[in-house]
């Protein structure tokens, strides 16, 4: 594990708070922890006995329950445009944040040291959530291991920006050997380290460490005056590993092919039409029409258009909507939500039955279920509450031929660039970049810059198809929810919606 010292001398930029580091203690006599958790405690500078005191402050004026979420993050950016890397930088992120419950009530306050001074201040604020001070009796430290769902073989901080530049190069430089067309090309690499440390009033102590790396590329093309673009990306919880020949060849074949599509794209016949949503990267209607409205603390509220219909068909009997963190290396994947709980596989919808939310440690209680492992927070900074980690559908009963061949007049769309949706009335809007006009039942013309519009619970119920080729998205998708913005990951199978509202031209 690379010491926070170290990479600050190579030049890595820092907060004011990863600056001011207290002494390292090693002191954990008469508490049994691995030498994994040992390796924390020393990495965030702190003790078994430290964590306790901190604790006892936060929980000194009666709250019900309290934790301390540590991190440290160290995040590394490459850019290129006109063929040169022509940025680098490091980010270093360093602080715990420490959270009270007092019934529905959250006390939250956050440092970036872990100076024991500066902790005990943030929790005696957090504590004022409760006004009963009382005497807390410490639980016993109880070490939970946790599964690697995102096994790496060299972590970023070890790999240098010389071993990086190349395979950004060689993106720009592959995209102009593939076609004459290209004018202009803008790659990004992104890699991330986190370390994790959670510790709660219960006693539960965990860690995670979570890489993510990110490539992607922007294409711009010319034919005949007409200008297009359309981009390639993909985003895994891995190590320098990513980066190989492979990579560079599909991301930059990809975008090629993406923005070639466009040229000669028109636009379909405005109105309510039938949609064929392609596999893989349209999971993002998924996510934001049907994953969000089963986020508990919305349906807690009763905001949710789902709030009133647990245990309610919702969908066709072959419907199977999952709620996922397990997928080894996917984007969205944890080894243990932000809370400590652990990481399930858990069905939102089964066989078109409504079956469960995406439940914190909050929601959980008021439900009197267990948490799904679904309390995330974008970091240190942030309370956790019901976030998506992967939503996807799963294979159908019929084949992508059938679906297609079923249409008479409609639209394939396959190419999402973002989407949103009004929880509480579900209604929800997307724009998509390209896709294929249907007609007679074949894909005929392509289709470009075009906007979908429907609600939630209807597209659900109105989807009438579902096909055996479920692909996962491999794109950088982020979830933004009150503030916060979450890696997540998505997936779907060819699936065909009854009728959407399409924007185009007018008939």
């Amino acid at each position: 594990m690379l010491n926070r010292r170290s990479f600050i001398k190579t030049g890595g930029a820092a907060t004011a708070g990863a600056m001011l580091l207290p002494p390292l203690l090693h002191s954990c006599q008469g508490i049994q922890i691995s030498p994994d958790v040992k390796s924390y405690f020393d990495h965030f500078e702190v003790t078994p006995q430290m964590l306790q005191k901190v604790i006892a402050e936060a929980m000194s004026k009666g709250g019900d329950y309290a934790d301390l979420f540590f991190e440290h993050k160290i995040s590394n950016t490459l850019a290129l445009e006109d063929a040169k890397v022509n940025q680098a930088y490091s980010k270093v992120d360093y602080g715990v944040g420490i959270r009270v419950l007092k019934g529905d009530q959250t006390g939250f306050a956050y440092t970036e040291t872990t100076a024991l001074k500066d902790m005990l201040k943030v929790a005696k604020t957090a504590a004022n959530i409760a006004s009963d001070p009382v005497t807390f009796k410490q639980s016993d430290l109880s070490e939970k291991p946790v599964p690697n769902y995102y096994k790496i073989s060299q972590k970023w901080e070890n790999a240098t920006v010389e071993e990086k530049i190349p395979y950004v190069q060689k993106v720009n430089d592959r995209l102009f050997e593939l076609d004459q067309k290209v004018t202009k090309a803008r790659v990004f690499l992104n890699d991330e380290s986190g370390y994790v440390m959670f510790y709660n009033s219960e006693g539960l102590l965990t860690h995670d460490y979570r890489p993510m790396a990110s490539l992607a590329v922007l294409c711009v093309m010319e034919k005949d005056g007409q200008i297009e673009n359309d981009y390639s990306a993909r985003s895994v919880r891995k190590g320098f590993e990513f980066l190989d020949e492979d990579l560079v060849e599909e991301v930059a074949q990809e975008a090629v092919k993406k923005t070639n599509f466009l040229f000669g794209a028109g636009k379909p016949r405005a109105g309510e039409l039938p949609v064929v949503l392609g596999a893989g990267g349209s999971g993002i209607l998924l996510h934001e029409a049907m994953g969000h409205p089963f986020e508990a603390d919305f349906n807690r509220k009763g905001e949710s258009i789902f709030s009133d219909k647990m245990g309610q068909s919702v969908a066709r009997e072959f419907i199977n909507i999952v709620e996922d963190g397990t997928m080894e290396h996917n984007r969205g994947s944890i080894n243990i939500d932000d809370e400590g709980n652990d990481v399930k596989k858990v069905y939102l919808v089964k066989d078109g039955v409504l079956e469960s939310y995406l439940h914190d440690r909050i929601s959980a209680r008021y439900y009197e279920v267990d948490p799904t492992g679904n309390g995330r927070r974008q970091s240190f900074r942030y309370a956790p509450m019901p976030r998506m980690r992967i939503t996807y559908m799963e294979n159908g009963p019929h084949t992508t031929g059938d679906i297609i061949s079923s249409v008479d007049y409609g639209v394939y769309v396959d190419n999402f660039s973002n989407g949103q949706v009004k929880i509480g009335a579900g209604d929800f809007t997307f724009f998509v970049k390209s896709g294929t006009l249907i007609e007679n039942g074949k894909l005929t013309r392509p289709i470009k810059d075009i906007n979908i519009i429907g609600n939630g619970p209807q597209a659900l119920s109105d989807i009438t198809m579902a096909a055996g080729d479920y692909k996962t998205a491999t794109g950088t998708w982020t979830c933004g929810k009150n503030g916060q913005s979450v890696p997540v990951g998505m997936g779907l199978p060819t699936v065909l919606v009854k009728k959407l509202t399409v924007g185009g031209t007018s008939a």
